[in-house]
């Protein structure tokens, strides 16, 4: 899949998806919310995010937010070190570089085999936000 099939999809599959361009990425929100972006997608590389060599040509990177106990199947409980991984890799699943330990996974430029394994994981972080921006609407109306 290239990033405009990977934008497409996301922004059909899930009602009420809202997307921000800025720093570099495609940020997909739920509604309104600007708190925290469920998914992001990045295709350069910048000073503050150069660790996938995204400059070569095609490559972008999927990252989305995923629940601590999806993020520990597939990648263990024990703490993820992220030196281990190398994220120039494309099409693998892996624990995000900077932002693993909010359970935060990416993918460069997936196929559309890995990208079938990936809609559990956009639906699982689309839900979280649906679910975090309720609550948060929910105590600003009291």
């Amino acid at each position: 899949m290239d990033e405009a099939e990977v934008i497409d999809y996301i922004k059909k599959a899930f009602p009420e998806v809202e997307t921000l361009n800025e720093y570099g990425y495609e940020m997909f929100f739920y509604k309104s919310d600007r708190k925290l972006s469920f998914a992001t997608l990045i295709s350069s590389d910048y000073e503050y995010d150069n660790v996938s060599n995204l400059n070569r040509p095609g490559v972008f990177r999927l990252n989305i937010g995923i629940s601590k106990q999806t993020f520990q199947s597939l990648f263990g409980k024990d703490e993820v070190n992220v030196k281990d991984y190398d994220f120039t890799t494309l099409d693998v699943i892996m624990p995000h570089p900077e932002y693993a330990q909010y359970h935060f996974i990416c993918v460069l430029s997936p196929s559309d085999k890995t990208f079938e394994k990936i809609y559990s994981l956009l639906a699982e972080a689309y839900d979280i936000a649906a679910r975090r921006y309720a609550s948060q609407n929910k105590n600003d109306e009291k």
